[in-house]
């Protein structure tokens, strides 16, 4: 029997994480594009980062219509790729950063692309809208406390930690994000209990045994 769903979190109702959605203010959209890969990732957290931030879509896909992705990033928003500003061979050079934009908050858009770096380089790759967007590099890099998904190099963040840490130099707020990031620490321990849970198997009726 297929195992019942949260239909809030979409996860097993044994595994639910709707414990640790946190309602946090923010001023800045933020639009979550994710991979189909990271869908259905136990460790992933787009999902709990969507369910805490009001004003944040969420969208699954690898490469979008340019049409599709146009109506995504419409004005009157001005819209920010939160990704290193590193030179891409092939890649539409990015925009330059207004700094009277991004002086107001609440009309800006921040793109966050939930992958692995190589897939998020892939996403990137196969969209030149996406490659021409100005980026948002962190200026401060926090230390990482997701301990359950291998880091490539240091200083690579989960979607959650990484989209907190841009609010929150965009927003100069900082402390408005550590009632999540505490959540997302508790998200963390909620799977390493789980994996380290030992799993048991159920010997096939009519097998004999030794």
């Amino acid at each position: 029997m297929p195992r019942p769903i949260c239909p809030r979190c979409q996860r097993p109702q044994s595994t639910c994480i709707c414990c640790f959605v946190t309602p946090t203010a923010h001023a800045t959209e933020v639009l979550i594009m994710q991979h189909p890969l990271e869908v259905h990732e136990a460790k992933n957290t787009a999902r709990l980062l969507h369910l805490s931030l009001a004003h944040s879509r969420l969208v699954v896909g690898e490469r979008f219509d340019d049409a599709v992705l146009h109506a995504l990033i419409a004005e009157p928003k001005a819209t920010v790729l939160l990704y290193p500003a590193t030179a891409h061979k092939g890649h539409a050079a990015p925009a330059s950063l207004d700094a009277v934009q991004l002086a107001d908050p609440s009309k800006l858009r921040l793109v966050v692309l939930d992958a692995t770096w190589r897939k998020s380089r892939k996403m990137l790759h196969l969209s030149p809208l996406l490659q021409g967007l100005p980026r948002l590099s962190l200026q401060e890099v926090p230390a990482s406390g997701y301990v359950i998904r291998k880091a490539h190099k240091p200083g690579q963040l989960s979607t959650l930690e990484a989209t907190c840490a841009a609010l929150a130099q965009l927003e100069g707020a900082p402390q408005r994000f550590a009632p999540l990031l505490l959540a997302f620490s508790g998200f963390v321990a909620q799977q390493m209990a789980l994996a380290a849970q030992p799993i048991h198997f159920s010997r096939p009726r009519g097998v004999p045994t030794l």
